[in-house]
């Protein structure tokens, strides 16, 4: 009795979860096109893949119920009764009846077996598994003495990958082969995560369907497709493939709307050349401009995998900073390669490339390709061992900044580094080598050489009271050659023009101190930790500044010995840097913080600009806390706070609350540093992230994001920003289940680049899957 009432609540719990009708987009869909299509296929009756709602197999069925037996052609069996005509030397094998025959197994009510004939007549529940993890449920089955299936009635194909394939009746060919008439076919789950009942998302109904298990195809004659049980649109000639691998064809087109391009229909044909490679061709047409037309070829070798992707059009142009009128545009082929891809040769040896290049800057934000503002080229080849590492690569940066000269952009190659860790100890630590060499170029500005050996030694102690205590000595010796640096518009990062050289020696000192205790119900972790790192005067103004520009006081480089990003600047003289480290773990809860600050003994301060954190004696204070809450929370605060007065120069909070399917992220940014605005990598700005998505009804969710620029003049005098100024704007919703997804986008663009028209972008995205195409 209990159980009843607890199958009646279940029912009604489903009943109240099974939504009705159709989804808005998909209502939208069917009533464009349900007109052509109105009459359904005879196949749409919903027992063929439900049998009234109910799910064949609601619990996991075990495969094999009986052993095999040990001969493979003999056939073993189990019933709750047998019966033998002698008349027509037929076998009746009745109640539970299970044959197996190796891989094969046949469960039924009833089993006739024609011993002169070698027919097998089964009926009633019937349930068939071939060798390939197929099932077959029908209400008559006909097979031959090796278990192979013939005519089938009212059956129902569940296969090995999921899929579906329901039809009113059907044979067996002798090759493995499953001719059905009037059939349905599905990918598509059958229950809703809470384990109710639901009709398929989408399926193929056909008058005439072929299913080949040696190739896992599915042929259709007479398809069409249905979504929500309403018709759609005709599919002629379909083939898929029931594991979910591709197969060639067209695919679902997509459709975008914006204020540059006009309506834009997005279509696809993808090309399946062989097992590890494939073509994908596309076309996107507009209403305002030319079509443009785009190609991908991807191949997976047997040492590795590249691809090849290009756009190609003819449009007019607006160089960026010019009116967006007729008057400056120019009618221009325009277009944009990417291709990349990574080799292993031997299990040392690697190659990989990364090449990136537009005709010209507004191309990939136009067509909404990309959003990048450099498009960054590499080559390298790397060999890695236990204890040594080479890589040799050069790049080069196509920039689409707006007022940015190219000229002034460098590139490299090539880029030389080389490092070694010897085995054998010395003074009981260890000694690892470095070389490293670089040539940089510029077709309009400064060209520098550079090449450098160093030798860096470290020990670890652990004392009796277990302090940690690292000792480090670096050296290295650094040769320069640059030319044209009057070229370089901030004397700070030119040097000297011709041969330079210089020595450098650091050595620290560095202790922690772990302090382990108990705290509300958890473990806390208490480090202090101090360090000592002292250098002889180094040259540094002579040298050309190219990799070290961008310094900035940080939580993560406090306790480096040089707090430079690059090699061409470093640190000298002695210092102190102190912090303390703090951890508490408990169930589903963990947080750490970090605070630290540095003191340098000497008041020198020639090559650490104002506003760093870095310039006076005493550094400003900088740390880091995370918060996180099992999977549900997380939040990370970064700060450096100035020295006299504890106003905050850096300000940086990332917060995250949901789960995978529902949550609400932000994420701010400040910099208050006043540094001059003659050093362009070291501006100040604000900003501001905010993102959401809302899951709800099982397979339905809203989401939206934004980004929001709160610079104003006074912090960076370059922008005209009135200190909020959202740069772009994003809302949709969206439906997605295992084998489909919807979604309508709306973004807003508050920038204008040339012919990138700042506005609107509607794009309407659908696509089918586990169908085995694109």
């Amino acid at each position: 009795m209990f159980d009843s009432a607890r199958n009646a609540a279940d029912a009604d719990v489903c009943r109240t979860r099974v939504p009705r009708g159709l989804p808005l987009l998909a209502l939208a869909i069917s009533l464009a096109l349900a007109p052509a299509f109105a009459e359904k296929a005879a196949a749409q009756q919903s027992d063929f893949f439900w049998t009234d709602g109910k799910n064949p197999e609601p619990e996991p069925v075990e495969p094999f119920l009986i052993d095999a037996p040990e001969d493979s052609d003999s056939i073993g069996f189990e019933a709750d009764s047998l019966d033998y005509d002698a008349d027509n030397d037929t076998v009746t094998a009745a109640g539970n009846v299970v044959l197996r025959r190796t891989e094969q197994q046949l469960s039924a009510d009833t089993v006739t077996w024609n011993r002169t004939s070698g027919e097998i007549v089964a009926s009633g529940n019937i349930r068939l598994r071939d060798a390939d993890g197929n099932v077959i449920y029908t209400d008559r089955l006909e097979l031959d003495d090796e278990l192979r299936a013939g005519a089938l009635e009212n059956m129902l194909l569940v296969m090995d990958g999921g899929a579906r394939l329901a039809a009113r009746d059907g044979t067996r060919a002798e090759d493995g082969s499953i001719m059905l008439d009037y059939a349905a076919y599905s990918a598509c789950a059958i229950e809703t995560p809470g384990g109710c009942p639901r009709e398929p998302s989408w399926r193929i109904t056909a008058k005439r369907v072929r299913y080949d298990p040696d190739t896992k195809t599915v042929n259709f004659r007479g398809a069409r497709l249905e979504m929500f049980g309403a018709p759609i649109l005709p599919l002629p000639g379909l083939t898929v493939r029931t594991d979910g691998r591709p197969v060639s064809g067209f695919g679902t087109p997509n459709l975008r709307f914006s204020d540059s391009n006009g309506v834009e229909v997005i279509g696809e044909y993808y090309w399946r050349l062989a097992e590890n490679r494939e073509v994908t061709l596309g076309a996107n047409v507009y209403t305002d401009v030319l079509p443009l037309i785009s190609g991908q070829y991807k191949a997976l070798t047997e040492d590795g995998a590249y691809q090849v992707t290009g756009y190609l059009t003819n449009s007019s142009r607006i160089p960026i900073g010019s009116p967006t009128s007729s008057i400056d545009s120019e009618n221009d082929l325009r277009g944009y390669l990417d291709t990349n891809g990574r080799f292993q040769l031997d299990p040392n040896w690697s190659i990989s490339h990364s090449l990136r290049f537009a005709s010209d800057r507004t191309f990939l934000r136009r067509y909404d390709i990309s959003r990048d503002d450099r498009l960054r080229s590499t080559i390298q080849a790397e060999r890695i061992d236990e204890d040594s590492y080479l890589n040799i690569a050069g790049w080069a940066t196509q920039s689409l900044r707006q007022g940015e000269d190219q000229g002034l952009v460098p590139f490299a190659l090539p880029l030389v580094d080389y490092r070694r860790r010897l085995d054998e100890s010395v003074l009981g630590g260890r000694i690892t080598l470095q070389a490293n060499s670089l040539l940089l170029q510029r077709d309009e500005g400064q060209d520098t050489r550079r090449a450098f050996a160093a030798a860096t030694w470290n020990l670890r102690k652990l004392t009796g009271l277990g302090q940690e205590i690292v000792f480090t000595a670096l050296g290295r010796a650094d040769v320069y050659h640059s030319s044209e640096n009057e070229l370089t518009t901030v004397d700070f990062y030119r040097g000297d023009p011709g041969w330079q050289a210089r020595g450098i020696a650091i050595g620290a000192i560095d202790m922690k101190w772990p302090l382990v205790g108990g705290l509300l119900g958890g473990q806390q972790v208490l480090t202090p930790r101090v360090q000592f790192t002292a250098s002889p005067p180094i040259r540094n103004l002579s040298i050309p500044n190219e990799d070290a520009r961008a310094v900035d006081l940080e939580d993560s480089n406090l306790f480096a010995l040089s707090r430079f990003p690059g090699y061409d600047r470093v640190e000298d003289g002695a210092r102190v840097t102190y912090g303390l480290d703090w951890r508490w773990l408990a169930p589903g809860w963990r947080i750490t913080t970090n605070v630290g600050q540095s003191y340098r003994l000497s008041s020198q301060n020639d090559i650490l600009p104002d506003g760093t954190g870095l310039s006076s004696q005493t550094s400003d204070i900088v740390g880091r806390t995370e918060v996180r809450w099992k999977d549900f929370v997380s939040f990370t605060h970064r700060f450096r706070l100035d020295k006299d007065h504890l106003s905050p120069r850096r300000t940086e909070a990332d917060l995250t609350v949901g789960s995978r399917s529902t949550y609400v992220e932000a994420g701010y940014l400040r910099l208050d540093r006043n540094i001059p605005d003659t050093l362009e990598d070291l501006r100040d700005r604000e900003e501001l992230r905010l993102a959401a998505r809302v899951a709800f009804a099982n397979y339905w969710s809203v989401f939206g994001s934004t980004v929001i620029n709160l610079t104003d003049r006074s912090e960076d005098p370059t922008l005209t920003s009135d200190g909020f100024d959202p740069l772009r704007t994003r809302l949709g919703v969206a439906y997605e289940d295992d084998c489909m997804q919807i979604a309508l986008t709306w973004r807003d663009d508050r920038f204008t680049a040339g012919d990138a028209q700042r506005g609107n972008t509607f794009l309407f995205r659908f696509r089918l899957k586990n169908i085995g195409m694109r």
